[in-house]
Order: structure tokens, then sequence, then C-alpha cells
């Protein structure tokens, strides 16, 4: 049987359309907005989502149109097993290959959460609660949870001290270990061998170099007075004096209400450091850097006393004669009748 030139060409010409054709539909497709008059939106997809399931999650938001052709594209992109959890920000003006390249990408919305130096465990918790990162019972369990704690390298009772002043971008696709993780690990990646052996030649374990640290880090936000406080806390424990720091003893106390009492100072707390000398238990807060180092590297000097200038600053003196007297001068003449 024989075909004319003419017949070979116009089944030739029906294949390539048959080919082209459906190309040609679904590139204008990819290359579409899915819609100009949609605004920002956030879609959140779960762990362990089917596709079908993240394609629910778009329509249900008005950016997917024409569910075939996007399964389509996915499928030529080998992109339905590859898309990763978290929350996602995709507006109308998106293309369907601009929203599929995003969730191929595991391009996902990010959180900028600043730990400053001297927050606490609940503090930086309180933080991560405002923005719902976190499961505050799963972080108040794991924050004390000895096997939980031994994986990070952590010998102390809790994660205080260990969760590094930091900026961190975190996502909803990281759970509550994972993000602990990120900030304990920021905290061992600043900690050198060489700052472990000079702590280790001071006397003092990891956690007892933290737990200083921490104490210097609430004394003063001043980095040129920190290896003067430090100074001032390696004399009075080398004495076996009370270290007699208010930052402890408020740290000590469940309902402090921002005004330190002398009644407070005789609460028999482990953190009260005026009736018991040495460290407290474990770290007060999160040191910064500058806290690490000053409580390895303290100013040779005799001073076994400070007290707030009340400008930010403090008065240190050598012995209990010359500390009165800077009481006086900065704290008692000061206060209001």
């Amino acid at each position: 049987m024989r075909f004319s030139g003419k017949k070979i060409f116009s089944r030739i010409a029906a294949a390539v359309l048959l080919v082209v054709v459906p190309m040609l539909i679904l590139v204008g497709y990819a290359q579409s907005p899915v819609g100009r008059d949609i605004p920002l939106r956030t879609v959140d997809i779960p762990r362990g989502a089917s596709f079908s399931r993240v394609m629910d999650l778009l329509e249900a938001e008005g950016l997917l149109r024409q569910r075939e052709l996007f399964h389509l594209l996915a499928l030529l992109r080998n992109g339905t097993r590859q898309i990763r959890a978290g929350e996602y920000e995709f507006s109308g003006r998106m293309s369907p290959s601009e929203i599929l390249g995003k969730l191929i990408r595991g391009d996902v919305k990010g959180y900028h959460i600043t730990v400053p130096e001297g927050f606490t465990a609940r503090e930086i918790l309180g933080r991560l609660l405002a923005t719902k990162l976190v499961d505050e019972k799963e972080f108040l369990r794991l924050s004390r949870n000895r096997e939980f704690l031994s994986t990070l390298g952590i010998e102390g009772i809790s994660l205080e001290g260990y969760l590094f002043p930091e900026t961190y971008i975190l996502d909803r696709s990281m759970d509550t270990r994972t993000i602990i993780r990120t900030m304990v690990n920021q905290f061992w990646h600043h900690v050198t061998p060489s700052m472990r052996k000079r702590s280790a030649d001071l006397g003092l374990t990891v956690d007892q170099w933290v737990t200083l640290a921490s104490i210097i880090e609430k004394e003063t936000g001043r980095k040129e007075e920190m290896p003067l406080i430090a100074a001032v806390f390696h004399n009075r424990l080398k004495r076996r004096m009370p270290l007699q720091s208010d930052p402890t003893v408020i740290y000590g106390m469940a309902d402090f209400d921002g005004n330190l009492r002398k009644q407070d100072l005789l609460k028999k707390t482990p953190y009260n450091t005026y009736l018991f000398a040495g460290l407290p238990p474990g770290p007060i807060a999160s040191p910064g850097l500058d806290a690490l180092q000053a409580a390895l590297y303290p100013t040779d000097v005799a001073y076994l006393y400070f007290v707030s200038k009340n400008d930010g600053s403090h008065q240190f003196s050598d012995d209990l004669s010359q500390h009165s007297k800077a009481v006086q001068k900065y704290q008692l003449q000061n206060r209001k009748p």
C-alpha cells in the first residue's frame, strides 16, 4: 500500500500538532499568573503531605487552577515527591511554574528570631511562642531532659545558658527539638577547644564557666567592664566569699515583681549567692561571647566589691571600707526620701 507525499505530510503535520499544541498549552499555563487580583497568601504544608494534599491547599487559597495541568507540570519536573513541609508565601502574580519552583526548592517563609545577650531560657521561649514556632510543653520538658541534654553535649541541669545569643532564621518545618539544637549548636560553634582548656586550667567545668559568664552578663551590659566584674567574682571564689549577686537571687525567685527587697536576700533558694558561697547550680541566662571570654580572662586586680553608679557603669573597690563609701555616694545619697 502506497501513500502519496501529500498524505504523508498531512500525517506528519497532524502528529506534530498532537505534540506541539498540548506543549504550547502547558507552556502558556505554566508561565501565566494564576490571578493578579489575589493578594499575598500564606500556605502551610504539613509534614508528610501528599502532592494531592498540597494541591488541595493551593486550590483552597485560589492559587491553583487547572489541577491536571499543574500535576503534569510537576511530573515533568519530577517535583511530586520533592515538596518540603513548611510555610510558603505566594501571590496571584506568580505563575504555576514559579509556585512549583518555590515548593521544590523548599523556599519556606523564615522568621527572624533575635536572642539578646542575657536572655533567660523562658524569655527565649516567649519569643518563639510569639511566632508559634515551638510547643511550650515540649520545650520545657526538653529543657531539663538529661538524655536530650546529653545529646547536645550539655552536662548541666538544663538548657539555661546554652541557647546562644544570635539572630536565627527559623521556619515551621523545624520542630521544637530542631530549633533547640540549632541554638545550642551555635554555642558550641563559638566555644573553641582553647576556651575549654582555659576553663579547665581555672578549675572550672564547662557548666561552671557558663554559669559564671551568665552572672557577669547579667551584672553589666558594658563590654569593657566585664573582665573587672569577672575579677571580683574570681577573687571571691578563691577566698570562699559569697558572690552576693542580685541577678542570681532574682533568678531563683518565682514571683519577682521588679523590686528586689532586703527580705528577698534572705530567701533560701539554691540561687541565693548571699546565703550560699560558690557558684549557683547552673547558668541564669545566655551569656554572649564577651561575657564568656571575660569569665576566662579576668583583669588582674584585687577588687572584691562593686556598686552601680546608676549610669550603667560601676565603682570597684578592694575592701569593705572603700565599698561602703561608694555605696553611700552612689546609692544611699540618691535615694528619694
